[in-house]
């Protein structure tokens, strides 16, 4: 309290040489501004990965259900039947999708067939990533659909709707190729277009996706009875974490589990080690604002050489006197970050309300206008702690250094 009380009274009061005062100010000002681009980085980080999962959002499903080992699961697998009668359970969707070959306007393409039941729509928000005249529609009588990615349809040179039938060829189970005839290897079946196309603004969907019926999908691939996921969606009330526990549970070991940002895992990772490296680097750019702090030190060390010597005359150790700067080099590091963070959240307000920073310079050229910005206040405090961290290492051993210089001074002139 001691110590605190001296060191608060050494930065408010009125300095001896204004050149203490100067330094003292510029290393508020580098901590602050070092603190605003922490704040503002993290947070542009965060606006990115909140797109992305909005994105992810309309696709895919809340929870997905795969089998540990292998591509396929029966349909009447007891531990399926247990996870239909969970009450935290509100849409239950059988999916089967796997790799087939689409021909259409002369052009191939590699696609993944993904099959759908028909509560498909239920499980998704699909209809506000829909793009075309017609409706989202899997089958109807005999008749199969199928909604291709926009750059899928794009790649094959159709548009939304597309005349006759789309040709899928998939191989057949257990056939080898037949070099003297290829296509007799493969099983082929015709889908019809509803009219319409989805965006995910993905290009793993949008490029490589076609949704149709579970029943299409089985016949193409010959997998009557069986599926490759469970797609699920949860009751509005319930909680994600303890559904996720009663799920696992309930499968065993003979299955995975999957929310959406474990779906994109490695999409999110990536985003992940990109913010952690900015984060680096930007702490590494604190440590150095922060070096403008010793300066301020050494000055007022000098100036209050004599306050130093009455303190020791009134019974302070060494300690204590390290304590004194070692708070100083603190409050100026605490009062840069207090400055910095309140800075960078206007930054952040102002680039959600009004878009400073834009991405290019016509509208509709990317997918947003401006930057994304997400403030989350786990981020605001760990800056804050990183100020005060980075700020106390930069300062502990030069002040020790220099009030040892000090007091050692001190005795021989006596």
């Amino acid at each position: 309290m001691f110590s605190f009380f001296i060191a608060r009274r050494y930065l408010f009061a009125r300095k001896r040489h204004h050149t203490t005062g100067i330094i003292t100010v510029i290393s508020v000002c580098g901590v602050a501004l070092a603190t605003a681009a922490l704040v503002v980085t993290l947070s542009v980080f965060n606006g990115f990965r909140d797109m992305v999962a909005s994105f992810f959002t309309a696709f895919d499903p809340q929870l997905k259900v795969q089998p540990a080992t292998g591509k396929i699961i029966s349909t009447d697998d007891p531990a399926l039947t247990r996870l239909k009668a969970l009450d935290c359970i509100d849409v239950y969707t059988e999916v089967l999708e796997d790799q087939a070959l689409i021909v259409g306007n002369e052009r191939q393409w590699v696609v993944t067939v993904k099959g759908v039941s028909d509560n498909f729509v239920e499980l998704t928000d699909i209809n506000s990533i829909l793009y075309g005249d017609g409706e989202f529609v899997l089958h109807a009588d005999v008749l199969d659909y199928g909604v291709m990615g926009i750059r899928l349809a794009s790649a094959l040179g159709l548009g939304s709707h597309y005349d006759g039938a789309l040709p899928i060829y998939a191989p057949r189970r257990g056939e080898r190729v037949n070099m003297a005839n290829p296509m007799q290897s493969f099983r082929r079946e015709e889908l019809l277009s509803p009219g319409v196309v989805f965006a995910v603004n993905q290009s793993k969907y949008d490029t490589g996706y076609i949704l149709t019926s579970l029943g299409f999908a089985r016949r193409l691939f010959d997998q009557q009875g069986q599926v490759s996921a469970v797609e699920l969606r949860l009751k509005p009330d319930a909680s994600l974490r303890r559904a996720k526990a009663d799920i696992r549970s309930c499968l065993g070991d003979g299955f995975t589990l999957q929310d959406r940002y474990e779906q994109q895992e490695d999409t999110f990772r990536i985003m992940q080690v990109e913010k952690l490296i900015a984060y680096l680097f930007l702490t590494f750019i604190l440590l150095v604002a922060s070096f403008n702090i010793i300066g301020s030190l050494s000055m007022l060390m000098i100036e209050k050489r004599e306050n130093v010597a009455t303190l020791r005359a009134l019974g302070a150790n060494d300690r204590q006197i390290s304590q004194v700067f070692l708070l100083e080099g603190w409050l100026i590091s605490g009062i840069g970050a207090a400055i910095g963070i309140l800075g960078g959240l206007a930054l952040c307000w102002a680039q959600i309300y009004f878009g400073l920073v834009r991405l290019g310079q016509s509208e509709g050229s990317f997918i947003i206008d401006a930057y994304p910005v997400s403030v989350h206040a786990t981020d605001v405090l760990l800056t804050f702690l990183t100020v005060l961290a980075v700020g106390l290492v930069a300062v502990w051993l030069p002040v020790r250094r220099m009030t040892r210089n000090l007091t050692e001074g001190r005795g021989k002139s006596e």
